[in-house]
């Protein structure tokens, strides 16, 4: 029971800090350019935030558990609400950048930095190598539902516009700030959180030794995921959603309920990639709805109406999130049980720095090269890596799978 409350706490924490991510990302860019930054800075500026969060990863994955988990949580809770606040107090870049490092600032939309990557090693100990998959996909849809709700709250700005006459900048401001206090808030979520969820004993005064396979396995892991990520930096909530409001002129508000449904459907995929992956295994399940998913996405460019190309992206959605469970899943399978806070630090550490490639790149194409050049190599990126990763792991199986015959 310890173990299952520990799990809802997390799960709690985990969807404020994803509501907030989503609506930063929704809106970051637009409030950005209202001040006068241009693409390619605006791309720069997100790509310092994530490296700030590939920083933090590392040092999760390398101290976390010597330092307590817990005590790490409410640090990296405390970082991020700084990052928000940064957006409140200061709009030239000399004070943001290194702000927006410090604070980890994300504009992908998406929860994935150093907390859900510690978050990724304690949920697994919660229940049994059966259960470990569903569990994450609870996980997932929790983090997805935040990010639904947050992609809806992007519509706040123009509502305290509406409601207070004041202007943009003003809404933008006070909507950051919300997102800061709810980041302190959350932060009483981990206080309540038991002893149980911290590393095995040995773990508390040094990092547990790593197998020299699953460092092999590791590494080849975290390099593939990194190339998917490289094409994900192109991909950023914050691009995509400007691309939209500079292509079609979609409106902050109709942008929110784009973006809302986008997170309905990564929510609802992460329930049916766990129902998928008890048929037809976890790999099969990350690689045969992601590339589809690129596919979709590259199509967008060639849309002739807002319409078609929300439609399109929106079908993106339903599949680009159901490796995401899996994944998670995945690697913590293949490795050891004291070994998975390095290996979720691992592989998300390089997701992280890969996304910070991504978006300082996308920006200077989307500036300089055209509009929607981001969508197109963002998406080929991540079909080679589909390409590569089942080539590379299609006999690697996790324990649950070793003795089916899959598909039957």
């Amino acid at each position: 029971m310890k173990h299952n409350r520990d799990a809802w706490l997390i799960y709690a924490a985990g969807f404020v800090r994803s509501a907030t991510v989503s609506l930063v990302g929704v809106t970051l860019a637009i409030h950005l350019a209202s001040l006068g930054f241009s693409v390619a800075a605006i791309g720069a500026l997100i790509g310092i935030g994530l490296a700030g969060s590939s920083l933090a990863t590392v040092v999760v994955s390398l101290r976390g558990d010597v330092w307590g988990r817990r005590r790490v949580l409410v640090a990296l809770s405390t970082l991020t609400a700084i990052g928000y606040l940064a957006l409140v107090a200061f709009s030239e870049a000399a004070a943001l950048l290194p702000l927006a490092f410090a604070g980890m600032l994300n504009g992908m939309g998406r929860d994935r930095g150093a907390a859900s990557a510690l978050e990724q090693a304690i949920v697994p100990a919660t229940v049994s190598d059966e259960r470990r998959t569903w569990a994450l996909a609870l996980y997932n849809l929790v983090l997805d539902s935040g990010h639904a709700l947050g992609a809806l709250a992007a519509a706040l700005p123009t509502l305290i516009t509406r409601i207070t006459l004041a202007g943009p900048d003003v809404a933008h401001r006070i909507t950051f700030a919300m997102c800061g206090g709810a980041m302190l808030l959350s932060i009483a979520a981990y206080l309540m959180l038991t002893p149980a969820v911290e590393a095995p004993a040995h773990a508390s005064l040094a990092p547990a030794p790593i197998d020299a396979g699953s460092k092999r396995v590791i590494t080849r892991l975290a390099l593939l995921f990194g190339l998917d990520s490289i094409g994900g930096g192109f991909l950023n909530s914050a691009l995509i959603s400007y691309w939209f409001f500079r292509q079609f002129g979609t409106s902050e508000a109709n942008l929110a309920l784009l973006f809302f449904a986008a997170r309905v459907l990564n929510a609802l995929s992460h329930v049916v990639a766990a129902w998928l992956a008890r048929r037809i295994g976890l790999l099969n399940t990350m690689v045969w709805t992601h590339l589809p998913s690129s596919l979709l996405l590259m199509a967008a460019p060639a849309s002739s109406s807002a319409a078609l190309a929300a439609v399109l992206f929106l079908a993106r959605e339903a599949l680009v999130e159901m490796d995401v469970p899996t994944r998670q899943s995945y690697v913590m399978a293949v490795v050891k049980p004291g070994e998975r806070t390095f290996a979720s630090g691992v592989t998300n550490v390089t997701r992280n720095v890969a996304w910070a490639v991504g978006p300082s790149v996308a920006g200077v194409v989307m500036q300089h090269v055209a509009l929607a050049g981001p969508l197109i190599i963002g998406g080929g990126l991540k079909i080679v890596y589909d390409v590569l990763l089942y080539r590379a792991f299609r006999h690697v199986r996790p324990p649950e799978e070793r003795s089916l015959v899959l598909g039957s």
